[in-house]
């Protein structure tokens, strides 16, 4: 069976989208260069910002971008689509409906594993931007299944934000990691029997997360069901 092309649909941040590909290149099983999978990416940082529109609600919509973007990769010949940004699944159907080929959807798929492996998962921590929490992305499924989701307190939330802002950048240092990991042991001290790494820039630091905790990282998942989407 030829094997399949990922479309990567990136940029939502930029070293966000580099770290995906990262990811997919040390899960490919892989013994020489033609053995990793083939991504066409468009690493836009242009797209409109995604908490202008969502949490200030002044700024310009990004569904057109997106569309065009999900549009000119299918165009291209890719096989099927990937968003490495949590917040940008808010906009999930409209990037559908733009192309004819599949969408994984990142925040389904982490939902899924975590669900798979913790049948008895009763309170799940969430370690994301406050655009996520606001839209309730991780939240609906998962009090469908009967689990319910915390996040950090509010000073911990605000500097968590602040922090993804910084990685934005490209300027971080060790303080954004030392506030990572003091969200996530909060969350841990007040009942979270597993955490969801569900912000892609957080993804970048996410190794200064306590080996003890049970951690699951939406940017891996994704990352281990394009090389399998692929390979099929």
């Amino acid at each position: 069976m030829q094997e399949k092309t990922v479309g990567v649909i990136g940029g939502m941040g930029p070293e966000a989208t580099v770290d995906l590909m990262n990811r997919v290149l040390r899960a490919t099983p892989a013994g020489d260069d033609r053995d990793h999978i083939r991504m066409v990416v468009d690493n836009n940082p242009k797209v409109p910002s995604r908490i202008a529109s969502i949490i200030e609600g002044t700024g310009e919509s990004p569904v057109p971008c997106l569309r065009e973007m999900a549009r000119k990769l299918a165009a291209y010949g890719v096989d099927f689509l990937v968003i490495p940004c949590n917040t940008a699944h808010f906009y999930y159907d409209d990037i559908c409906s733009a192309a004819d080929i599949p969408l994984l959807n990142m925040i389904d798929l982490t939902i899924e594993r975590m669900t798979n492996e913790n049948p008895r998962l009763n309170k799940a921590g969430l370690l994301a931007s406050t655009a996520v929490i606001m839209t309730d992305l991780y939240m609906k499924p998962l009090k469908a299944k009967g689990i319910s989701l915390i996040h950090p307190s509010t000073p911990l939330q605000d500097q968590l934000f602040a922090c993804i802002r910084k990685i934005k950048t490209g300027k971080y240092h060790d303080e954004e990691r030392h506030v990572l990991r003091s969200a996530a042991r909060d969350l841990v001290d007040r009942g979270a029997e597993a955490l969801i790494v569900a912000c892609t820039e957080l993804s970048i630091i996410s190794d200064a997360i306590e080996d003890d905790i049970r951690l699951y990282d939406a940017s891996q998942i994704l990352a281990e069901n394009i090389v399998c989407m692929a390979k099929a």
